[in-house]
């Protein structure tokens, strides 16, 4: 789940559960016991940080009907949630987002073709509380889905203090985009908008400018070792400390962070940037890119080989200026040291640009195979 930590279906006990960013949280929760939580609100940091189990967190916590307080060492007090109660119990049922995006999906295909195209994914756990993801298959934040949220925000709460509405990415039609400022500009009293980014400049700079921000920071690699140690006891002491790097202090991907699936990727990202670097053979590039044609399994192995692609060439600039102990893929650093010796910043800058097109090209739903075919071939021709 893109931007959870691993949890339960019910989720997180209490916000002591939550894992790190301690001062955002309790900033946050004391917001909330002062009735001062912004109307809009942007939480950011990187996929895994759990972003989305501190907004459904946050969600309980407004909603609560017993409204628990806990007072701080300093005297402030912190709004809590009980978990128990018919509100919490029934937003806790979205916190496998991954499973409820699946149903709404699957209740989209069993729609006649007409009524296909005008519905939008969208994911409402109670009455008062809409979640909205990224609707496939480009996976954009849609107009449609706008539209509910400011047609439900026109309307007083059902059942609950107030109405709120996570929007699950950054990643908006401009349309979609145009369409919210509407609402951010002028938010009713009893509504919050909660917009979950990795990277907030995706977001139009007049959205910026109406929502508080509040960013999750990395842990430390050692308390993110310390973590695997307690809960992934799958994971062998030597893969440990490489998990909690490639996690990039991001609690929730190390725990659920998939190493043979990285390192499969990484292959075939390998495999892109020796051939650059060398002779290029087209012949296997294009034996590689064949797999990523279609589908929805092709457009997760084409995501994972450009994130894994952008984490090695990071590698390598930390080689270059000096800093290898802040290398993430500690076990192939041998390799990542020839290519430093062998490849030029200009050179990364531009593939790095390239990357960027890779993945525009994803959102407007060009063809994938296409898309990394000229990547390759620029690849190539650009290291000569």
């Amino acid at each position: 789940m893109s931007g959870t930590q691993s949890e339960q279906r019910t989720g997180p006990a209490t916000f002591n559960d939550f894992l790190g960013n301690s001062a955002a949280v309790e900033h946050l929760r004391t917001s909330i016991a002062h009735g001062r939580l912004p109307h809009s609100l942007i939480l950011a940091g990187p996929a895994g940080a759990g972003k989305y189990t501190l907004a459904l967190m946050l969600t309980m916590a407004v909603e609560c009907e017993r409204q628990p307080r806990d007072l701080w060492s300093n005297g402030q007090t912190l709004a809590g949630f009980c978990g128990v109660c018919h509100n919490c119990t029934r937003i806790a049922n979205a916190f496998n987002l991954d499973e409820e995006i699946d149903k709404a999906v699957a209740a989209r295909e069993d729609l006649r073709e007409t009524d296909k195209k005008e519905t939008r994914v969208l994911v409402q756990p109670h009455p008062d509380v809409l979640i909205v993801p990224p609707d496939p298959p480009q996976l954009l934040i849609k107009l449609g889905q706008v539209r509910s949220i400011i047609h439900s925000a026109h309307y007083l709460p059902a059942e609950a203090p107030r109405k709120i509405f996570i929007i699950t990415a950054a990643s908006f039609m401009k349309e979609a985009a145009n369409s919210l400022l509407k609402v951010l500009e002028e938010p009713p009293a009893t509504v919050h908008i909660i917009i979950l980014a990795e990277n907030p400049g995706e977001l139009l700079p007049t959205i910026r400018s109406r929502c508080a921000l509040v960013r999750l920071g990395a842990l430390p690699i050692e308390e993110i070792e310390m973590l695997l140690a307690d809960r992934r006891h799958d994971v062998p002491p030597k893969q440990r400390t490489l998990i909690a790097r490639l996690a990039q202090g991001a609690a929730g991907k190390a725990l659920s962070f998939d190493l043979a699936a990285y390192t499969a990727a990484r292959a075939d990202a390998l495999l892109l940037l020796r051939q650059a670097v060398a002779e290029p053979d087209h012949t296997a590039l294009f034996k590689m890119t064949e797999t990523y044609r279609a589908g929805a399994e092709g457009q997760q192995k084409t995501a994972d080989l450009l994130r894994t692609l952008s984490l090695l060439l990071e590698d390598i600039l930390l080689l270059q200026s000096g800093t290898p102990e802040l290398v993430r893929n500690t076990d192939i650093r041998a390799d990542l040291e020839k290519m430093a010796q062998s490849i030029s910043f200009q050179w990364i800058e531009q593939t790095s640009r390239a990357l960027d097109q890779v993945w525009s090209g994803m959102r407007r739903n060009l063809l994938r195979s296409l898309s990394l075919d000229a990547f390759a071939g620029q690849l190539a021709s650009s290291a000569r």
